[in-house]
């Protein structure tokens, strides 16, 4: 089914011109240029559809409960790169996979898809995760299997009942032991589904005014949706990337109403089932990162389940 898409004239000669052009970089390169707007299954909500105004679309399937959306936008122009998993299904679950020496201890730094989880768990989609520090420590808070290793700044934490909570307050350090993972991130983009602050960050506005590479992750207590965003960028004319404010309208339209803005720039990188779909924009390739977030399945998850509905959780045990 073709998706309807606003008419402007303007913006249709701007989209032809664009468009143009990236699908002449496309076949230079020897890529497969994506297909024509159409609707993927599961559709994007309308909401984003309508804000994005895709001039490509596709989706597929990767597990039940989880699809992947590719879109290409001449509005930014944006190529963006987005996986929704509904976490009301027990098998599905968050991982924090950190990068770490042989010892197992020794911080270092991996590309993503060198962290893929191990194990019992089939990994279906990762992110890079928190900023980091040149030997690889997260900036922010990280727990992997209830084991603190740092903590400060905002985060994205879930415990027994694997309903993720988002904020500040997300991995104190009265709570962490019960956080079975945690990752960090800066800024906080959405807190109840309202915009956080004007997201400035410091004496370094052009960090989020700019246009940059970007990763994100939010999530609808309301549904149990979570998304999993990532957004190419310093790739013209293909893709610009997005400033913060930009990318909070995006999860807005994607119907989360809590949201963290992740590592972003050289480090952005999504791999779904396997390959990298996202394009980094470092010349060298995928950088290594400090740590990366999985969403995985994990059938024996489903054995003595303990998660309540998301939105009993978020009323019962919101973090402060």
């Amino acid at each position: 089914m073709m998706i309807p898409l606003p008419h402007n004239p303007v913006r249709s000669a701007r989209s032809a011109f664009l468009q143009a052009a990236w699908i002449a970089a496309l076949a230079s390169s020897g890529c497969v240029v994506p297909d024509s707007p159409a609707d993927p299954d599961p559709p994007l909500p309308a909401a984003a559809v309508d804000w994005l105004a895709p001039d490509s679309l596709r989706g597929r399937t990767v597990s039940d409960g989880v699809s992947y959306h590719f879109a290409w936008s001449a509005r930014g122009p944006w190529a963006l790169h987005m996986v929704a998993a509904d976490l009301n299904r027990c098998e599905l679950e968050l991982v924090v996979v950190p990068a770490l020496a042989e010892d197992g201890r020794t911080r270092t730094r991996e590309t993503v898809t060198a962290m893929v989880p191990n194990g019992r768990v089939t990994a279906l989609a990762g992110v890079n995760g928190d900023f980091f520090a040149p030997g690889g420590a997260p900036v922010g808070p990280e727990v992997t299997s209830a084991t603190q290793r740092s903590s400060t700044r905002p985060g994205i934490a879930w415990d027994a009942q694997r309903i993720p909570r988002i904020g500040p307050g997300a991995a104190r350090n009265d709570s962490a032991p019960r956080r079975l993972q945690v990752v960090g991130g800066f800024p906080e983009l959405l807190d109840g589904g309202i915009r956080v602050g004007d997201l400035q960050v410091g004496d370094r506005p052009d960090f989020a005014a700019a246009r940059h590479p970007r990763t994100a992750v939010g999530f609808d207590p309301g549904s149990g949706v979570l998304w999993l965003v990532v957004v190419d960028g310093r790739q013209l004319p293909r893709s610009a990337g997005m400033a913060l404010p930009e990318l909070t309208e995006l999860l807005l339209a994607l119907g989360v109403a809590e949201a963290l803005n992740l590592d972003g720039g050289g480090s952005s990188v999504m791999t779904v089932a396997g390959e990298t779909v996202s394009r980094p924009s470092d010349a060298a390739g995928e950088r290594p990162v400090g740590n990366s977030l999985w969403l995985v399945r994990d059938g024996s998850a489903c054995e003595g389940d303990q998660r309540g509905s998301a939105a009993d959780s978020q009323a019962t045990d919101r973090p402060t």
